[in-house]
């Protein structure tokens, strides 16, 4: 499949996978893919647990040291970045209104979704928060192969589940402002091993801040080994990426046949989850495209409607589409922004460059939604203060998300993880993860356009015309 493009290498994986399951299920093959092929797809699981957190780190260190020297980003270098905040913020609340109103996960067969509770349970049981006897499933006579095969999967470590035990009845002894004080890492090296994101993404800013105001003789050595040691990360990605149609086919195809069992109809509820999600996910991405940042542009910017903002980003919006990287398309954005939005070239290369790595508002929105729908797929209510959560993990992980295909995907566990959800279930929506990855970067994109019109508009430094309208 050389001569092809990634994403139709991806979907042609996609494709066997479910062909594979199918026959798996109806066969009896199930021990063989349990066996032999699943494991490639837990590899893959590993590979990008492993690049997610040093990914974010020197990401957001690089783009905060590429900002120059503080004290001169001025009025335009704050109102950049608390617009592209704002509008990662809304996306993300977006993507959750429309999960909780469509509800994608709670559409399958009870059975299914019973089957899928009693597996979270149990992962859940062997990370020490709550035994599964309490909920009394286990004493189900239906549910014994279930149990069984859930169990035969886990090792659990008694030092890691005596821990989270100890972080619990510290958490309930905490006072109010003990989640800002939790925001303040004691040990960085400690936080990167445990994960602890928000405490990595503080460290990443306060130092990148601190690197920016050392003088540029000291500056220099220590903002280049940043730069490449962010760029054999993306690197990292890249080839990892390049593996992808074949995870694709390894994960869909163990996934399903674990979710499914020997049961066809449970195959047929799984893809019918699938489509379900990505069409919720597509739905929110159209709905910024089409509605919300031309709107935010009409509302804030005299004399640009829709019809002046979605013509001249429409090369690079499609760029973006063919590309999956913001990182690729951002010389034709630049050229689309300049010349036909009319943002001048000082406010384009300054906003532009900093929102292909910092606004990842598709990526964010998609995130929102998947964590969401996973949880409801394993009939888990989600309450408004871990949404909350969900919220401002989001955006923050977005700034640490490079601009390559499907870097969103690796900070999904990030994101799954900070409302305490099994960061093994993205490979339930992996396989899907590519298509909607190209429709997700338009997303990214065209809110970079959105912002530095804005910005530009407000330092007159925007030039609009009644005819262009």
């Amino acid at each position: 499949m050389k001569g092809l493009a990634l994403h139709w290498q991806v979907i042609i994986g996609l494709l066997l996978g479910v062909v594979y399951a199918w026959l798996s299920v109806t066969l009896g093959w199930n021990d063989f893919t349990l066996n032999y092929i699943q494991p490639f797809g837990d590899i893959f699981i590993n590979l990008l647990k492993l690049i997610a957190v040093p990914l974010v780190l020197f990401s957001i260190i690089s783009g905060v040291t590429s900002l120059g020297n503080i004290k001169k980003l001025g009025r335009m270098g704050i109102k950049t970045l608390l617009t592209y905040i704002g509008t990662t913020m809304a996306a993300v609340i977006i993507g959750l209104l429309l999960v909780n109103i469509f509800q994608p996960g709670a559409g399958a067969d009870p059975e299914l979704l019973e089957t899928n509770r009693i597996r979270y349970e149990l992962w859940r049981d062997a990370s020490g928060v709550q035994a599964l006897d309490e909920m009394r499933m286990i004493d189900d006579p239906a549910n014994a192969e279930t149990v069984a095969s859930v169990r035969s999967e886990q090792v659990a470590s008694s030092e890691w589940v005596k821990d989270k035990l100890e972080k619990a009845s510290t958490t309930k002894k905490s006072g109010p402002l003990q989640p800002l004080v939790d925001v303040i890492p004691k040990n960085i090296f400690g936080s990167l091993v445990n994960m602890s994101m928000l405490q990595i993404i503080f460290f990443a800013i306060f130092f990148g801040v601190v690197v920016v105001g050392l003088p540029d003789e000291k500056k220099r050595p220590l903002t280049t080994a940043i730069d490449s040691l962010n760029e054999v990360f993306i690197q990292m990605v890249w080839v990892v990426m390049k593996a992808m149609p074949f995870f694709v086919f390894t994960l869909m195809a163990g996934q399903i046949v674990k979710a499914a069992g020997s049961d066809p109809e449970m195959l047929q509820q799984l893809l019918s989850f699938l489509l379900r999600y990505g069409l919720v996910v597509i739905l929110g991405l159209a709905f910024m495209v089409f509605l919300f940042y031309p709107a935010l542009v009409s509302i804030t910017v005299k004399k640009m409607g829709w019809r002046r903002f979605q013509s001249g980003m429409r090369s690079a919006q499609l760029t973006a589409f063919s590309t999956s990287s913001s990182v690729a398309t951002l010389p034709v954005t630049m050229k689309c922004v300049h010349e036909e939005l009319g943002v001048s070239a000082r406010t384009s290369s300054f906003v532009l460059p900093i929102g292909a790595t910092v606004n990842m508002d598709g990526t964010s929105m998609y995130q929102a939604i998947a964590v969401v729908a996973l949880a409801q797929f394993h009939m888990v209510d989600l309450a408004l203060s871990q949404q909350a959560v969900i919220v401002l993990t989001a955006t923050l992980a977005s700034i640490g998300a490079a601009a390559v295909p499907s870097a969103g995907l690796v900070l999904m566990i990030i994101v799954l993880e900070s409302v305490g959800l099994n960061p093994a279930w993205i490979a339930l929506i992996f396989p899907i993860d590519r298509i909607l990855d190209m429709c997700r970067t338009v997303v990214n994109v065209t809110g970079d356009g959105a912002v530095s019109s804005i910005i530009a508009a407000s330092e007159n430094e925007l030039q609009t015309t009644e005819s262009n309208a």
